[in-house]
C-alpha cells in the first residue's frame, strides 16, 4: 500500500515538476491517453479478478468510461494533426500502472478488492490534481483544453465512487 501511494505521489510530483514551463499539447495528449490506459488495464483486471460484484462492476465502469475518453482523445489528436509525444510524465504513469498491476495480480479476494479500490482513490486524486495544476493551465489548444475540462467531472465522480467503495470495504 505504501509503495503504491509513494509511486502515485512521485507520479503527481513528476507532473507538477513539468509545470515550468509546462508540457506541450503533444505531451499532454500522450499523458491523457496513458493515464486513461493505466486505469483501463487496472479496471480489466478488477472486472475479472475482483471478489465482490461491486468491485467488478466498478472495474468494468473504469474500462468503459476511460476507453470512451481515449477514443475522444485519439479522434481529437487526429483532427488536430498532433502526434502524441512520449515524455517523462507519461513514462512514469505507465511504469506506475505496470507496478500496480503486478502487485494486484498477486492478490486474491478481499485483499485484491481493497488494494484495487485504495489505488483508484489515490490515482484519481492524483490525476485530478494534475489536471487542475498542470494539464489545464498548460494546454494551448482550445479543443484539447475543452476535452480535459469535459472529462474532469467524470474523474471527480470516479473518485467519489471509489471513496464510497473504500468505505464499504472498510466495514
Amino acid at each position: 500500500m505504501r509503495k503504491t501511494i509513494l509511486t502515485l505521489t512521485l507520479l503527481a510530483s513528476a507532473v507538477f515538476a513539468q509545470a515550468q514551463p509546462g508540457p506541450t499539447d503533444a505531451q499532454i495528449a500522450h499523458i491523457v491517453v496513458t493515464a486513461n490506459q493505466v486505469d483501463i488495464d487496472a479496471g480489466k483486471l478488477a472486472a475479472k479478478q475482483g471478489s465482490s460484484d461491486t468491485v467488478k462492476h466498478f472495474g468494468q465502469m473504469m474500462v468503459t468510461d476511460h476507453t470512451a475518453v481515449n477514443q475522444q482523445a485519439t479522434a481529437l489528436v487526429k483532427k488536430l494533426n498532433v502526434k502524441p509525444e512520449k515524455n517523462d510524465t507519461s513514462a512514469s504513469l505507465k511504469k506506475g500502472g505496470d507496478d500496480n498491476l503486478a502487485k494486484l495480480r498477486g492478490l486474491k479476494g478481499k485483499a485484491f478488492d481493497k488494494a484495487y479500490v485504495d489505488n483508484e482513490v489515490t490515482y484519481h486524486q492524483a490525476v485530478i490534481d494534475a489536471v487542475d495544476k498542470t494539464l489545464l493551465p498548460s494546454a494551448r489548444n482550445a479543443e484539447l483544453k475543452g476535452l480535459i475540462e469535459k472529462v474532469r467531472p467524470a474523474l471527480v465522480q470516479h473518485l467519489e465512487h471509489a471513496k464510497s467503495l473504500q468505505a464499504e470495504l472498510g466495514k
